[in-house]
């Protein structure tokens, strides 16, 4: 997956490059480049650092990873917050850049970075994982594919903005039914199978209504629109183009690999997890009958009883479509996140 985000210790992440949180001097630390140091074998990998240093803040270098399993180390130099307003923002974006162009000339195919600044250098975590994912995204969009992972020790090093998460929460209140719906089972049933073989005319219905229709009842309506037996990959291909996108564009977007996405051009009987073909439908800045639909085609419907689906729906209600903002929220709420 180009960006993925996980909770582990860096060091023992299986990657071409981990990236230190460095300070300029590129002295041996605590927290994150202390741990590196000590795994890494601190006598040697300080000899190599002491021939790079001193750096700029937001500058990068690299040295061998010694006795990690990763092969390089990058080390880069995060900037102390002070206000917002002494180029913070600007400096911490160069670490993330610089990084990456140091992983990519090097070779490397993918590459595990901690959240930079957000300990004991005071960047407050919200805008620090908002920078880090905003940013690497730009960059994946850009440049050549290379698997990225963010790191995290535990929940205290991760947090979306309050703002955001209380607009989710309060949709999430609202939305959410849960254990609730357990009686319900048989009719979502009903409605999953349904959503196979029907397509959702946006322009014919109310979407709230047809949440909430069960889904024969719509059916007799005439609510649905034509290419009943249209296969995924053939109702994906025509969003694409419909929508005046590119193949590339849409697999960045979609926060997928190449190679995935290929798959699933191909067709060929290849069908996509849930998560994929959400990750698509993001990407495609569907409307939410038009998700529904493609949902369907792969086999899947979205449901109210799945906080991982209410999460999303809130997004694509809102036309909020950028895929990294999604997935910060997602694993904020210990969710799996989209792409794959």
């Amino acid at each position: 997956m180009p960006l993925n985000i996980i909770r582990n210790d860096i060091t023992k992440m299986e990657a071409d490059a981990i990236v230190n949180a460095a300070d300029t001097s590129l002295q041996m630390g605590g927290g994150v480049c202390g741990a590196i140091f000590s795994a890494a074998g601190a006598d040697r990998l300080q000899a190599a650092c002491d021939a790079l240093a001193p750096i700029r803040t937001g500058e990068a270098v690299i040295t061998n990873g010694f006795a990690l399993s990763a092969k390089y180390i990058i080390h880069t130099a995060g900037p102390v917050y002070r206000n917002g307003k002494r180029k913070e923002e600007r400096q911490l974006r160069s670490c993330y850049i610089n990084s990456l162009d140091l992983a990519e000339k090097h070779g490397c195919k993918s590459i595990a970075f901690p959240l930079i600044s957000s300990g004991i250098y005071g960047y407050p975590k919200d805008e620090a994982l908002s920078v880090a994912t905003s940013t690497i995204g730009k960059w994946l969009m850009e440049n050549n594919d290379i698997d990225v992972s963010l790191v995290v020790f535990d929940g205290e090093a991760y947090s979306v903005s309050k703002n955001l998460f209380g607009k989710v929460q309060s949709f999430i209140d609202k939305h959410y039914v849960g254990r609730r719906e357990e009686g319900s089972r048989r009719m979502r049933e009903e409605e999953r199978y349904a959503l196979q073989s029907v397509e959702l005319s946006s322009r014919s219905i109310d979407e709230e209504c047809v949440h909430s229709m069960p889904m024969r009842a719509a059916a007799k309506a005439g609510l649905f629109a034509e290419r009943l037996d249209e296969p995924f990959t053939t109702t994906l291909l025509r969003l694409i183009d419909k929508k005046g996108k590119t193949d590339v564009e849409v697999y960045k977007r979609a926060n997928l690999d190449r190679k995935l996405f290929s798959k699933i051009r191909t067709g060929k009987g290849y069908m996509p997890s849930k998560k994929t073909a959400l990750a698509l439908a993001i990407a495609l800045e569907l409307s939410l009958s038009e998700t529904r639909d493609l949902l369907g085609r792969a086999g899947f419907a979205l449901s109210r009883s799945v906080m991982f689906d209410v999460i999303v729906e809130y997004f694509i209600v809102h036309k909020e479509y950028d895929i990294f903002e999604i997935n910060n929220v997602l694993f904020e709420y210990d969710q799996p996140i989209l792409g794959g």
